[in-house]
């Protein structure tokens, strides 16, 4: 299991369309995916699941990863918020 902490870094945040993104990268995924933001935690498969946390701007996440494809779906999800949703920075 790998326990992955990454820092949302776009202005608006996590709404439908980074949510969308997230939801690309681990619903194609073998493993087992959960975000977790503060105390709530969700199926990071399900886009619903993911925009009912309102992550808010320069929010820290983590996502809890487990299973045969852990490694890759965390690079993956931290290129995506490294790239800050291919929006604008805070």
């Amino acid at each position: 299991m790998i326990e992955k902490t990454l820092v949302v870094t776009n202005k608006l945040g996590i709404h439908a369309r980074p949510a969308g993104m997230i939801v690309d990268i681990t619903g194609q995924a073998k493993s087992d995916i959960s975000i977790v933001f503060e105390g709530s935690k969700a199926n990071a498969k399900s886009i619903l699941n993911v925009m009912m946390l309102a992550i808010p701007a320069g929010s820290e996440v983590k996502f809890e990863i487990d299973g045969e494809d852990e490694e890759s779906v965390a690079s993956l999800l931290e290129s995506l918020f490294n790239d800050h949703f291919n929006e604008e920075p805070c």
